[in-house]
C-alpha cells in the first residue's frame, strides 16, 4: 500500500511572508488522516512546523511516520532549515513518534489557574521598569534568551535571528507596549534583585478565558539561590490577578532544571512540549 500526502486545501499566507497548508494523509489515494505544514521567517532563515497530525484508528500502522517524513520534505522544499513539532501533554504516542524521528525536546509550556493573590516575602517591593532603564534591561533579557536558545539546540545564527524577531514582535513600543508589565524586584534598601516581564493578554484558553504569559523571570547573578525567583513568580501572579486574568502560562527550556523545579513547586503543570531538529 502506498502512503502519500495530498493537499486538503489552498495554501494560506502567514504573517511576515510565511505560508501554511493542510494536507491529507492518503493510502492508495484514500484519506486516512491529515496534518498541517507551516513555515515562518526567523531573521534571514525559515523555520518549519508540523502540526495537527492525526491518523484514524485502524489505519495507523506507520502511516503517521510516513506522513511526518513527507511533511519534512515539503518544508525542505519551502526552504526551511529548522523544524519544530508541538506535542500536547498526555499525547504519549505522538511524543514517542517525535523521538523516533530524531526530534529532541527543546522546551515546555506550563500553566496554572491562579487562586487568591499571594503575599510577597517581607522586605521586598515591586516597581515598574522605566524608559531610562529599559535599554539595559532589554540587552540583559536578550542575552539570557540567546543563551537558552543555544542550549536548546539552535545554532548561533538561528538563536540571534529568533531573539531579534521575537523581541521586535512582542515589544514594539518598548516599556509602553500595551498589555505588557515590566517590573523590578527590589530589597528593603532599594537594591535591584531581579526583573519580570509579563504579557497580560497573550492568548485565550479553549473556553475563552484570557491567559497571561511570563516572558522573562531573571534574578541578578549575585542574588541567586535566595528565593527571589519564587518572589518574582508570586509578583507575576499578583500582576495577573490585578488585571483580572486568572490563568498564567510560561515557557521553560528543557535544559533549565532549576527553573522547572521552581515552577512545579508553585503548582505549574506541563501543557505541551516543543521538540525540534535541523533539516539537513
Amino acid at each position: 500500500m502506498t502512503t502519500t500526502l495530498r493537499p486538503a486545501g489552498a495554501e494560506e499566507p502567514l504573517p511576515g511572508g510565511g505560508r501554511t497548508r493542510r494536507w491529507q494523509i492518503c493510502v492508495n489515494g484514500r484519506p486516512v488522516g491529515g496534518l498541517r505544514t507551516s513555515a515562518l521567517p526567523r531573521g534571514g532563515q525559515w523555520w518549519g512546523e508540523i502540526a495537527e497530525l492525526e491518523v484514524r484508528e485502524g489505519h495507523r500502522r506507520g502511516r503517521a511516520t510516513v506522513g511526518a517524513l513527507a511533511a519534512e520534505e515539503v518544508l525542505r522544499g519551502w526552504g526551511c532549515t529548522r523544524l519544530d513539532v508541538t506535542v500536547p501533554a498526555g499525547a504519549d504516542a505522538a511524543l514517542s513518534l517525535a523521538h523516533t524521528l530524531g526530534y529532541r525536546e527543546r522546551m515546555s509550556n506550563l500553566a496554572k489557574h491562579l487562586g487568591p493573590p499571594p503575599a510577597l516575602p517581607p522586605g521586598l517591593t515591586v516597581r515598574p521598569i522605566g524608559a531610562e532603564e529599559y535599554p539595559a534591561w532589554l540587552a540583559s533579557a536578550k542575552a539570557g534568551y540567546l543563551h537558552d536558545l543555544r542550549a536548546s539546540g539552535l545554532t548561533e545564527e538561528q538563536a540571534r535571528a529568533k531573539a531579534d524577531a521575537d523581541h521586535s514582535q512582542v515589544l514594539p513600543q518598548g516599556p509602553d507596549t500595551p498589555g505588557v508589565a515590566l517590573r523590578r524586584l527590589a530589597g528593603a534598601d532599594g537594591e535591584v534583585l531581579g526583573s519580570l516581564w509579563i504579557h497580560l493578554h497573550q492568548d485565550l484558553l479553549p473556553d475563552g478565558r484570557p491567559l497571561a504569559w511570563v516572558m522573562v523571570v531573571e534574578v541578578a547573578e549575585e542574588h541567586r539561590g535566595r528565593g527571589h525567583g519564587r518572589a518574582l513568580m508570586l509578583a507575576a501572579e499578583r500582576e495577573c490577578l490585578a488585571a483580572g486574568v486568572h490563568d498564567l502560562g510560561l515557557n521553560v527550556f528543557s535544559s533549565n532544571r532549576v527553573a522547572i523545579a521552581l515552577y512545579e513547586s508553585l503548582g505549574y503543570r506541563v501543557t505541551r512540549r516543543t521538540l525540534g531538529k535541523p533539516l539537513l
